[in-house]
């Protein structure tokens, strides 16, 4: 049950805290943004786990759609390492009510620093050596960034409200104060109330039934960081694919989505047969309502995912691929800082296509891979090849880590991977991804220890590997490295001849294009002619469908496309994609496109003002920069 506070004792408490020096102190200063120079390992955190570091987590909260907010207690055990006076949690949008110290839960002391730039407020409880439980009294407030509350109106089925949580990269501080560092990892148990006939669930153990008294308890035993926190609650059912596989998703998508990936299985035995057992117990996808702002998010035992991956021909799946494979690149081994971000993603797009690879064969593998790498020459353009934003190992001290989280981190990071298999070869690499993910289970990893161990246990052992590879270049330099390794696509090539066929004014209706997977229609579209007439576009539409097409993909390359070259018969559909979809990976290229049409931005800032109240704040804030959204 949640500890409720009087009103009487809150304003009892808020009186002893204006008596400088009692034990109920509460200091809260002005709340100004400042910038400021982190000197710590990682740069993102007020904590100092070398001094205090939580070990576990016991969260009870009340989840209120009425007033949209959470009222909760973070109960921590932790661990005073130096016999330090202080533990310092990371907080941002929260309203702190009191703080308790010890067993008894006696009223404790507490400052609540400035607000920092990106950072949030530094909570600074006061300890003695022996202090081993603090619990935290709190409620979220409209600035917590985590959390998107849907009403009925803005979910598949309009019949209850929805809401979900975004952690990564240091958003988990707004609905849960923590120390929100990737390096620093713990144990959890939850209780968690919600309004009847709601469903909850979180990065944990699931109940796969709505509970009648709205009542639900989890468990996470294993230590995980912060970013991987959870929470989403809404009309959800469930129903299992597999052994140890299920989908959750509101009940008029759940067919839906059963039958989109109904492959899961063997997804998780097929990457379980590459790198070990899969450690978590049970893999499970929760479907989330259109304005997830990422297309997954790796959660541990419960990925969420976008609908727009939902293309009814299992063509988009390799997105469930990526989101399981970060099950032992991310989870179980984890990036120690957000600098070092490429050690969790770029690992997680090479087993991705390893796993798509067993699962549907080398051509479809070859097509991921060269999508991948047309994402990242497209990412280093856009930065300039010189750009230190195309390095792999990342400075950003002094910004918000999403700013790290590009194509470069990625697919730069799988060509490097992909390049050390080719050297060493296939059967030599996956013998030492699976000792590493052996070796550092449940740990978090620097870019500096990686380059080190990889040295000593791989590309030691025959002299001319190192130089072949030149992990420094890759790593610590920008731009793309010539050794870069070249994938060939048969089935690209034949994209190309048809190409060629069109430029050369055969008519679309006579292009062989039957049976064309998704990637290979990407393909097609991103190499269209910069320039089009409207006849031209007006020829391929009738024939191909692109305008009214349900994939999600599809139709954001075709926008891209065609908004440049003003044809109107898209229109509509543009703004309506855009008012409903929240994934920023679509939002992105096709707003640059609407101010490349119209430079004035009047246009984009025009549905965008339509479409902004259903974006996550992970998607504002980067919309809100490209349309000069503050300036308005």
């Amino acid at each position: 049950m949640i500890k409720q506070i009087t009103t009487a004792l809150f304003f009892a408490m808020t009186l002893i805290s204006c008596d400088s020096g009692n034990k109920g102190e509460v200091k809260e200063k002005a709340n100004e943004p400042q910038t400021i120079v982190m000197e710590t390992n990682d740069p993102h955190t007020f904590a100092k786990p070398d001094e205090v570091v939580v070990k576990h987590l016991d969260w009870t909260a009340n989840v209120d759609f009425d007033s949209s907010m959470i009222i909760a207690t973070a109960k921590w055990t932790i661990e005073n390492k130096t016999g330090a006076s202080e533990v310092i949690f990371d907080t941002k949008g929260l309203k702190i009510d009191y703080v308790t110290v010890g067993n008894n839960d006696e009223i404790g002391t507490f400052i609540l620093e400035p607000e920092i730039k990106y950072m949030g407020q530094k909570l600074i409880v006061s300890i003695t050596p022996n202090t081993e439980i603090v619990r935290i009294y709190y409620r979220t407030t409209e600035n917590s960034d985590a959390l998107q509350w849907l009403t009925k109106e803005q979910t598949a089925d309009k019949t209850h409200p929805f809401l979900f949580t975004q952690s990564q990269a240091i958003l988990a501080r707004t609905w849960i104060p923590c120390q929100d560092s990737p390096g620093i990892r713990f144990t959890y148990n939850a209780r968690v109330k919600v309004p009847h006939q709601m469903m909850a669930l979180m990065s944990a153990y699931n109940p796969t039934d709505t509970m009648i008294n709205g009542v639900y308890d989890f468990q996470m035993e294993y230590p995980i960081p912060s970013y991987l926190m959870a929470l989403s609650v809404g009309n959800i059912q469930y129903q299992s694919v597999g052994r140890n596989t299920g989908i959750y998703a509101e009940p008029s998508m759940l067919a839906k989505s059963v039958a989109e990936f109904e492959d899961m299985q063997e997804m998780v035995d097929s990457a379980e047969a590459l790198y070990g057992a899969y450690r978590w117990g049970k893999y499970d996808v929760l479907v989330l309502p259109p304005s997830f702002p990422f297309g997954g998010m790796e959660n541990p035992r419960l990925t969420f995912a976008t609908p727009t991956i939902l293309a009814g021909d299992k063509s988009l799946t390799s997105l469930i691929a990526h989101e399981l494979a970060h099950s032992w690149s991310g989870n179980l081994v984890t990036n120690y800082n957000w600098n070092d971000f490429w050690l969790n993603e770029g690992f997680t797009v090479y087993f991705e296509n390893r796993i798509m690879e067993q699962v549907y064969g080398a051509d479809y593998a070859n097509m991921l891979a060269l999508i991948s790498y047309q994402d990242l020459k497209a990412e280093m353009e856009d930065f300039g090849m010189e750009s230190p934003r195309t390095k792999l190992k990342l400075d950003l001290a002094g910004q918000d880590p999403d700013e790290g989280m590009t194509s470069i981190a990625y697919d730069k990071g799988f060509y490097l991977l992909k390049l050390i298999e080719q050297t060493v070869g296939r059967e030599e690499f996956d013998s030492f991804l699976k000792t590493y993910f052996d070796t550092y289970a449940f740990k978090s990893m620097t870019t500096e220890g990686f380059v080190a161990y990889i040295n000593k246990e791989l590309l030691s052992k025959k002299s001319e590997w190192k130089e072949k590879v030149n992990l420094n270049e890759w790593i610590y330099n920008p731009g793309l490295p010539e050794n870069c390794p070249k994938i060939i696509s048969d089935r690209f090539e034949k994209v190309e001849g048809e190409l060629t066929k069109l430029e050369s004014g055969t008519a679309p209706s006579e292009l062989a294009t039957s049976n064309w997977s998704t990637h290979e229609w990407l393909h097609f579209l991103r190499n269209l002619p910069t320039e089009m007439t409207q006849e031209q576009m007006i020829a391929l539409d009738k024939t191909f469908g692109f305008t009214k097409s349900g994939n999600s993909e599809i139709l954001a390359a075709w926008f891209v496309k065609v908004i440049p070259n003003n044809y109107k018969e898209a229109k509509p559909a543009i703004e309506s994609f855009l008012v409903s979809v929240g994934r920023r990976k679509f939002l992105t290229p096709i707003y640059k496109s609407l101010i490349t049409a119209d430079p004035s931005k009047a246009a984009a800032r025009e549905i965008y003002k339509k479409a902004r109240p259903n974006y996550h704040a992970v998607a504002v804030q980067t919309m809100d920069d490209l349309l000069d959204w503050n300036q308005n």
